[in-house]
C-alpha cells in the first residue's frame, strides 16, 4: 500500500485521477475541508445518493437528511472510542480518567442508545491489573447493549496481552481475535499489537481465521474490521502500519463494502482503496504529532483550551441496503 497524506502536511498527495468521489470531492478532501481536528464529516447513503456534510454546521439541510438516514428504524448505530490510556501521567493530559469520563458522558448524550461501543485499543497505559479494572468499571457506565474491545500495544506490555485477555478476552479466539454479526453487517476484530518489538503484525493463525471466517459470506455483505494499528501504511517509520495486512485485505477484496476502523495514531485520517475505506480515530487522552512532523510519535502538549479539540468519539450508523456506513466524528470540546 502507498503512503497517503494531505499535501498541506508536506507529504504525498494522490488525489489526482481518483474515482472514489462524493459530489466532486474525495473523502479525504472532505476531511481536509473539515480540518484535521475540525468539524466531523458524515457520509450517508440515502435512496442511492451519497450525501456528505460537516457535522454540527447550522442550517445544513444535507446534514439533517444524512442524520435522518442514519437513525431510521432498524438502523445499526454504534460508537468507537479509542486510546483512553488510563494510567498515563504527564503534561500532555494531567487527567486522562477525567477526559475518558467526558467521552463516556458524550456517548450517553448522543440522543440514542448505541447497539454497542467498540474501544479500539490502548485502554490502559501500562497494562496493570488496576488500570484494566479501572477502565472496565468506567466503561460499565456507558449506556449501550454491549462493549467490545481490541488491545493496543499499551495493553500488551510485558506479557503479550495475557492480562488484557483475562479482563476482556472472554469468548475470543487465539490471542484475542473474534467476529460477530448484527443488522446485516459482519464485524471482525483483529489483534496486531502483541509485541512491542514487532508492532503491526497479524500472523498466520489470525490470517487463517479471517480466511475461514469470511469464506461463507455473500459478497454483498458489508464488512467492518476493527484493529488498533492501521491496516494500511499510514506511516511505517513510526509503526503506523501492519506488515502483513495485505494478506487480509486480499481476502476482503471481493466484498462490495469494507470499512476498517483503527486507533493508535490519535488523530482523524481517512483513506480509500477501491471497495475498502480506512478510518483512523482520534483519542480521549492526548494528541500525537502528524506524520513526519516530529522525531517520534510522543504525546503533544497543547494549550489547555485546545486539548479537547484534539479528543473525541466516533458514532457510526448503517441501514440495511445502504452501500456505506455513516460516520460522524465528534470532538469533546
Amino acid at each position: 500500500m502507498t503512503d497517503y497524506y494531505d499535501s498541506h502536511d508536506g507529504a504525498p498527495d494522490d488525489d489526482a485521477g481518483r474515482p472514489d468521489t462524493e459530489h466532486g470531492m474525495t473523502r479525504r478532501q472532505l476531511l481536509r475541508h473539515a480540518g484535521w481536528f475540525g468539524g466531523a464529516v458524515v457520509l450517508t447513503v440515502a435512496s442511492g445518493e451519497v450525501i456528505s456534510h460537516i457535522a454540527d454546521s447550522p442550517g445544513t439541510n444535507a446534514g439533517a437528511t444524512a442524520d435522518a438516514a442514519a437513525v431510521r428504524s432498524g438502523a445499526l448505530r454504534f460508537v468507537q472510542v479509542s486510546d483512553s490510556h488510563i494510567g498515563f501521567q504527564g503534561p500532555a493530559n494531567m487527567d486522562v480518567a477525567g477526559s475518558f469520563t467526558e467521552a463516556i458522558n458524550q456517548v450517553n448524550s448522543l440522543g440514542f442508545r448505541p447497539d454497542f461501543v467498540m474501544h479500539s485499543g490502548d485502554l490502559t497505559h501500562l497494562s496493570t491489573a488496576g488500570q484494566f479494572d479501572q477502565v472496565k468499571q468506567m466503561m460499565a457506565g456507558m449506556r449501550t447493549e454491549r462493549v467490545f474491545t481490541v488491545p493496543g500495544e499499551h495493553d500488551s506490555i510485558g506479557d503479550a496481552g495475557r492480562a488484557y485477555r483475562r479482563t476482556f478476552g472472554m469468548g475470543t479466539l487465539g490471542d484475542g481475535w473474534y467476529s460477530f454479526d448484527t443488522h446485516g453487517v459482519h464485524f471482525i476484530a483483529l489483534v496486531n499489537t502483541l509485541s512491542l518489538e514487532k508492532l503491526g503484525h497479524l500472523g498466520n493463525d489470525q490470517i487463517d481465521f479471517v480466511r475461514k471466517d469470511v469464506a461463507g459470506l455473500p459478497s454483498d455483505t458489508p464488512v467492518v474490521v476493527f484493529s488498533h494499528i492501521p491496516l494500511f501504511a499510514m506511516y511505517p517509520q513510526w509503526g503506523w502500519s501492519t506488515d502483513d495486512a495485505l494478506k487480509v485485505i486480499a481476502l476482503l477484496r471481493r466484498f462490495s463494502s469494507v470499512t476498517c476502523l483503527n486507533g493508535h495514531v490519535h488523530q482523524l485520517f481517512t483513506k480509500t482503496e477501491g471497495n475498502i475505506t480506512f478510518h483512523s480515530a482520534t483519542t480521549t487522552a492526548y494528541p500525537l504529532p502528524k506524520p513526519g512532523r516530529a522525531p517520534a510519535p510522543t504525546p503533544q502538549v497543547v494549550p489547555a483550551r485546545q486539548l479537547k479539540e484534539a479528543l473525541g468519539i466516533r458514532s457510526v450508523g448503517y441501514r440495511q441496503g445502504d452501500r456505506e456506513l455513516a460516520i460522524k466524528d465528534q470532538r469533546l470540546a
